[in-house]
């Protein structure tokens, strides 16, 4: 469930007013998602998602989000587009949190992506990197691999109650990440959080890419080894060459990869998967009591992590040089 602060309707109609949007005609929480409280909300004008930023997402931050929506909209990426109110703002407050309006997109995220999907979701990654080339407001990764460390000491002590050795097999995974981590490679704004539920489609063609508050400046070629892990595993946890073949043709149909980044293609994997493992293991190990948010299970990206260890080259992920 993710409608964690209540808006009434009187607050909702105040609200609106500093729009151009005529009057609010129907509002329904939206139970997908974790980090923040949307509304989709109905007005004279259509319909548009209501979000109302919660603890986790730095307030310093979200001039940096709403500003690369509004910069990738403008270019013809297909993701949602913040709504300016009668004088100009982006964001705005409403129940006491930081609030912005985005444009509804149409669509439905696949369960069970096919290999098309993984192509179009290639190419529409890659195009949001060229567009994003101008942007001009870069933030760093603060779950990038200089984190990963910190991140995984509150939760060492506890890691064997997840799995035995747990603790031992991160760490030793950690020192090799972090020794060998690529500084070399080609940078740029990145999504950081394109899983399947972020994209959106209409058929075999994606309509929309969404949900971008992980989004931060590192390597392109980082983003790409997320959406491996997100879109090209079966759910018995198998790796499907097939469709990672397809989104790593799409993406390179519009990007062509480098030579530093083939080569470090299956450490980013890694890495990738480690950042996913450890937060799952912190949200894991802190599920408060009555809690409606099911928090996800960090062994399936363990998984992940031992993949990508035994992969010598990017050859083996269908990627040709």
């Amino acid at each position: 469930m993710a409608v964690y602060t209540e808006v009434s309707d009187d607050d909702l109609a105040r609200f609106i007013a500093d729009f151009d949007l005529g009057a609010v005609l129907s509002s329904k929480g939206i139970a997908e998602g974790v980090e923040n409280t949307n509304y989709l909300i109905r007005t004279e004008r259509g319909p548009f998602i209501l979000t109302l930023y919660e603890k986790r997402v730095e307030r310093r931050d979200l001039p940096f989000f709403l500003g690369l929506m509004q910069h990738l909209s403008a270019r013809g990426v297909p993701c949602p587009t913040p709504v300016e109110t009668r004088s100009g703002a982006l964001l705005s407050e409403l129940a006491g949190r930081p609030a912005a309006i985005i444009t509804f997109l149409e669509g439905m995220w696949r369960r069970r992506p096919e290999p098309y999907h993984c192509a179009e979701l290639g190419r529409a990654l890659a195009t949001m990197h060229a567009a994003s080339a101008d942007f001009g407001m870069t933030r760093p990764n603060t779950l990038g691999v200089n984190a990963w460390r910190p991140l995984f000491a509150e939760s060492a002590n506890s890691a064997g109650e997840v799995l035995p050795g747990l603790a031992e097999e991160v760490a030793h995974s950690l020192d090799r990440l972090e020794a060998n981590w690529p500084e070399d490679l080609p940078v740029g704004t990145i999504h950081a959080d394109l899983f399947p539920d972020n994209v959106f489609f209409l058929g075999r063609k994606l309509s929309g890419l969404i949900d971008f508050y992980f989004a931060c400046t590192d390597a392109l070629a980082y983003d790409v080894a997320i959406c491996l892990n997100a879109w090209c595993f079966e759910p018995d946890l198998a790796f499907n060459i097939t469709k990672a073949r397809a989104l790593l043709s799409g993406y390179s149909e519009i990007r062509p990869f480098t030579d530093a980044e083939f080569d470090a293609l299956p450490l980013l994997a890694e890495g990738a998967a480690m950042r996913f493992l450890l937060t799952r293991l912190h949200d894991w190990l802190r599920v408060p009591a009555g809690a409606l948010v099911t928090p996800k299970d960090p062994a399936e990206y363990l998984r992940r992590v031992r993949f990508h260890q035994g992969i010598t080259s990017a050859s083996d992920y269908g990627l040709d040089r």
